[in-house]
């Protein structure tokens, strides 16, 4: 391993401190390194605070500040170019007259793309590019799926019995992941912009979809009720949290409930794709049902998928699961009776 690697890793772990804090900005973790010594360092800790390369040059002790203008600075992703919620970055870098940055990979924003790198070059600095660029990439993989494929990062899930039945018959519900598992599904939830299911589920299960179980923010509720079916009295029309229902009925928002019309005529699942990318939602986790899950697989939207089976269960009469295709295996765990199988699209890297 080179030292640009080693330096490029500590930025990834530092990055993940921002996990769940700084969407729909990405994580980024930055080192200053002087001489073969760690100086300073930082992360994106909260979206519209400061951004990494900027908590990093603040966390270096004065006895060191005299060291920055000799120093390399290190960034999982390419330094900002632009005025949002904070100044530029690449500024900021210039301004301490920084001779060296490493990046690890470029940042697919359109307001930043190429250009944070350009302003440094420009300035007379030393900028090295693709440091772990695919770990880059794949610890910020909502951000990039969302900014290159213009579609939310998607994640499907269901839980299972041994022989492949997600419910009883005429959509009786079944407990069947245990304790464990269900805590583990709010914390997935946790970390997503957004959680679908169907209009069956919605309507027979009446979910909250939140995140009661586990710390953290409610995701955006979503669910696809093409007729309206879903009384009002259910959990999910609540006002508790923000709610888009698909429909071809009607297209309005009420506190917080927004209506968002959409057509049979053409791909359902292209249509739900495209509305969340404009709504500016870069990740959404769907729980079901069998009809909704094997819509997004059959056309190919989807980038992961976490199916947990209770092994120890049988239903005998009862909905299938969906069938899951082009996928790789890429872990498995096991919380006692079940068993966690987590999958990735063969197509997904970006």
């Amino acid at each position: 391993m080179t030292s640009h690697e080693t330096y490029m890793h500590r930025c990834i772990e530092l990055a993940k401190n921002g996990a769940g804090h700084v969407a729909p900005n990405p994580m980024v973790g930055s080192v200053l390194v002087h001489d073969g010594r760690i100086i300073g360092e930082g992360f994106h800790q909260a979206y519209g605070q400061a951004h990494a390369e900027v908590n990093c040059i603040n966390a270096v002790k004065d006895a060191d500040k005299h060291l920055i203008p000799q120093s390399t600075i290190y960034v999982s992703l390419e330094p900002c170019a632009h005025f949002g919620k904070t100044p530029p970055c690449a500024d900021r870098i210039i301004h301490e007259r920084i001779p060296k940055v490493v990046v690890g990979c470029r940042d697919p924003f359109k307001q930043v793309d190429g250009k944070g790198i350009e302003k440094l070059m420009s300035a007379g600095i030393e900028v090295t590019i693709g440091i772990l660029e695919n770990e880059c990439k794949e610890l910020n993989k909502r951000f990039f799926t969302f900014h290159t494929k213009h579609r939310p990062y998607i994640i499907l899930k269901w839980a299972q019995s041994n022989n492949g039945k997600i419910g009883g018959a005429d959509f009786k519900r079944i407990n069947i992941s245990n304790d464990f598992s269900n805590r583990l599904v709010h914390k997935w939830r946790s970390e997503e912009s957004a959680i679908m299911v169907g209009t069956n589920t919605a309507f027979h299960d009446n979910p909250s979809l939140t995140t009661r179980l586990w710390k953290g923010a409610d995701p955006v509720r979503i669910f696809l009720d093409m007729e309206l079916s879903v009384p009002s009295t259910h959990h999910i029309l609540d006002n508790s949290v923000r709610t888009i229902i698909f429909n071809k009925h009607k297209h309005s928002q009420a506190e917080n409930i927004e209506y968002y019309q959409i057509t049979e005529d053409v791909s359902i699942v292209h249509q739900i794709a495209d509305a969340l990318y404009q709504l500016q939602i870069q990740s959404v986790l769907i729980e079901g049902g069998t009809r909704l899950l094997q819509s997004f697989i059959d056309e190919g939207y989807w980038d992961e998928a976490r199916i947990i089976t209770n092994e120890k269960l049988m239903i005998d009469e009862g909905i299938h699961a969906p069938s899951l295709t082009n996928a790789l295996k890429t872990d498995e765990i096991r919380l006692l009776t079940d068993r966690v199988d987590f999958f990735t699209n063969n197509s997904r890297p970006f």
